[in-house]
């Protein structure tokens, strides 16, 4: 075993460590926007940490990304269910696509979309 392997194990596990108190906490809330990405960094450096021979290594990492899964389904703001792939979040996800597409498309400079200060301070108050 290579002492950097040793050392990634370590790194890793103190990972778990430090995470085990969200995942027990049953008021904590993480969003998902963290704990997925978090989640599928673990997992990618588990499979380059095992296509290295880093086998401890892998384990640490794929111990420190099941534990980020964990943590999506169980303490993100929207509960066990995961609702992440719902009809209607989709829906809303494709509706904020086609307007942010047709915003980029349009021949309006970005600067249009702002008041004046002038015109603005008139009808704040």
């Amino acid at each position: 075993m290579m002492w950097q392997d040793l050392v990634f194990m370590l790194g890793s596990g103190l990972s778990i460590v430090f995470l085990a108190p969200t995942l027990r906490d049953s008021s904590a809330r993480v969003p998902l926007g963290t704990s997925l990405p978090s989640m599928g960094i673990g997992f990618v450096y588990a499979t380059t940490f095992f296509t290295l021979g880093m086998t401890f290594s892998a384990l640490g990492a794929f111990a420190a990304g099941t534990m980020w899964s964990l943590i999506a389904l169980f303490r993100s703001p929207q509960g066990v269910s995961m609702k992440v792939l719902a009809r209607e979040n989709l829906a809303l996800f494709v509706s904020d696509l086609q307007y942010w597409l047709a915003r980029r498309r349009s021949d309006r400079s970005h600067v249009e979309q702002y008041v004046p200060l002038e015109q603005g301070h008139e009808q704040q108050y």
